[in-house]
């Protein structure tokens, strides 16, 4: 489970490391781990802290937040509670973050490394700024643009297709989990709160439809490739051949020769 300071866990949830204190003071969110004088939180926390913020970005206070969360954890064991939320708030991914500065960028990249380029990477979220060099939140993708640049694309179509995959990925994901939340939330909380009891079983669930999504992802994307690229490949033979097609019938057709 991935573990965070404060000032990491407030950037991720997209909030402030006050918020978090104010919430914390309020109750709405359990204390971190003391590791000295360091306090760690974990994934838990990054779930607690997101669902709090949009509840609070849908008109609800404090109050009303609070009293949601004791009616959900009366009764419940803390142990389950704190693993429904791990598996709501856990990454979907086991990579590990990477960091990268301005001067090894320009190294990878050359002279495409300009403040319109890096701004198009932070945001489609390929970099994150972090004191003077940037955060690499997915160091697969990252080094997957740096091997099609190697190939000779340049940065923006690069860039192109990276904000090409993040809009209708960003779209298919949606989609489910807008159909396995209706699920849980009409089998497990019709009409009102999760009870404390089905948390174990929603984790589960959670839990079992992650690697179920990113097979059916990775699945469809590649027939997709090998249709569209078993298509393009025929259009430019196809082309090709027209062109040879043009060339033979005007070279059948010579010069006129003298009468």
């Amino acid at each position: 489970m991935a573990e965070y300071r404060i000032d990491e866990l407030a950037r991720l949830a997209e909030t402030t490391v006050r918020n978090v204190r104010v919430y914390q003071d309020r109750g709405l969110l359990a204390p971190p781990r003391r590791q000295g004088r360091v306090g760690i939180y974990s994934e838990a926390h990054l779930a607690r802290l997101r669902l709090i913020g949009q509840l609070l970005r849908r008109g609800y206070t404090f109050a009303n937040i609070g009293e949601m969360f004791q009616v959900w954890e009366r009764g419940g064991d803390l142990s389950e509670i704190l693993g429904f939320e791990s598996a709501i708030g856990d990454a979907w991914s086991d990579e590990i973050a990477d960091y990268v500065g301005i001067g090894e960028l320009r190294e990878i990249f050359g002279k495409e490394v300009t403040p319109r380029t890096i701004k198009r990477a932070l945001d489609l979220r390929l970099l994150e700024r972090d004191g003077l060099r940037f955060r690499i939140p997915s160091p697969r993708l990252f080094h997957a643009g740096v091997e099609l640049v190697r190939l000779g694309m340049s940065v923006s179509s690069v860039l192109d297709i990276a904000e090409n995959l993040r809009e209708h990925i960003g779209d298919v994901s949606e989609h489910m989990v807008r159909l396995v939340s209706d699920h849980i939330i009409h089998e497990y909380a019709p009409g009102t709160v999760v009870q404390s009891e089905d948390v174990a079983q929603i984790a589960e669930l959670v839990r079992r439809v992650r690697p179920l999504a990113q097979q059916a992802v990775d699945a469809v994307l590649a027939q997709e490739m090998a249709h569209h690229l078993a298509n393009a490949m025929g259009d430019h033979f196809a082309e090709a051949m027209e062109h040879l097609g043009t060339r033979e019938t005007e070279g059948d057709e010579g010069p006129a020769g003298p009468a």
